[in-house]
């Protein structure tokens, strides 16, 4: 009887990641499901706001919630009424947005190929052209874009396999070649860039010289195949939360995303195929201080 009782104690264990209980609250954007989602700790989907193919998505000191989606960017109040929109022109396509310090908005936008700083009124303040190659297509050009204390603009070039880094007004500084189509990179506070590299189901972590100083493959998780690696936030213990987009073929097979210690370990992760599709951007929202996204 004490076997079976341990057994079964054990098996709990074992099971216990594979839980659809958030565990912490957060913001996330489902890409395939078209809305951006508040979720309580307990799973509950606490505000949802319907869009086409969001991609990157905040939440502003004030309390509003910023977002963007296939064609343009919005803030707005859990009432879900909105206070600021950026509209995109035509045949163009929105993948990364960002607050900034002084309440402008930073946009990074495929077919007209530039990031922007739109102000409070929707004006747009900078303009930085972005130069890629002219046989990629749109949808492939960039996806994940910071500015960062510095004033510098780190880009992923998405169908180009690389990241970019430009000076404020817009010289390269540096292209960093990676595996895959590179979907996020964060610039972490100790200087190091921490890439998400897409369907190259890896992640990197480089330090100042651009060497690798951590990674994550595609089979270092146990049962938790890395697919298309894209949003991600490095939390303030260590640890790292990175979004597994199921598209391509994977939708409803395995955790929409999890969160990973430096050795490796899962120790929380996140499964609702009920009301989710393919979750790409995550918030977490009970963490203090500086987010690291």
């Amino acid at each position: 009887m004490k076997s079976s009782l341990f057994l079964l104690s054990l098996l709990t264990l074992l099971v216990l990641p594979q839980s659809s209980d958030a565990g912490r609250p957060f913001l996330c954007c489902d890409h395939n499901g078209g809305k951006v989602c508040v979720v309580s700790a307990e799973g509950n989907i606490e505000w949802e706001y319907a869009c086409r193919a969001p991609q990157d998505c905040w939440k502003l000191d004030n309390g509003n919630f910023l977002f963007c989606y296939f064609d343009g960017a919005v803030e707005a109040t859990i009432s879900k009424q909105i206070v600021w929109k950026y509209q995109a022109p035509e045949k163009t396509e929105v993948h990364a947005c960002q607050p900034l310090a002084d309440g402008n908005v930073l946009i990074c936008e495929c077919g007209t190929s530039r990031l922007l700083e739109v102000d409070r009124t929707g004006k747009i303040a900078k303009e930085i052209p972005l130069k890629t190659a002219p046989e990629i297509h749109t949808h492939n050009q960039f996806r994940g874009a910071r500015k960062t204390k510095e004033g510098h603009y780190l880009v992923c070039f998405k169908g180009e396999g690389k990241v970019v880094e430009l000076d404020g007004e817009g010289q390269v500084k540096r292209s960093i070649k990676v595996p895959g189509d590179p979907h996020e990179v964060v610039p972490l506070a100790d200087g190091h860039l921490l890439i998400t590299c897409g369907d190259g189901h890896k992640v990197l972590e480089l330090n100042a010289q651009e060497k690798v100083v951590w990674e994550l493959n595609e089979t270092d998780l146990p049962g938790n195949p890395l697919r298309l690696m894209a949003g991600c936030q490095r939390l303030p213990n260590g640890n790292t939360i990175f979004c597994n987009y199921l598209g391509h073929g994977h939708i409803g097979k395995q955790p929409q995303f999890f969160e990973v210690t430096r050795d490796k370990k899962v120790v929380w992760q996140f499964d609702d195929h009920a009301h989710f599709k393919t979750i790409n951007q995550i918030f977490v929202l009970d963490q203090t201080g500086e987010v690291r996204r």
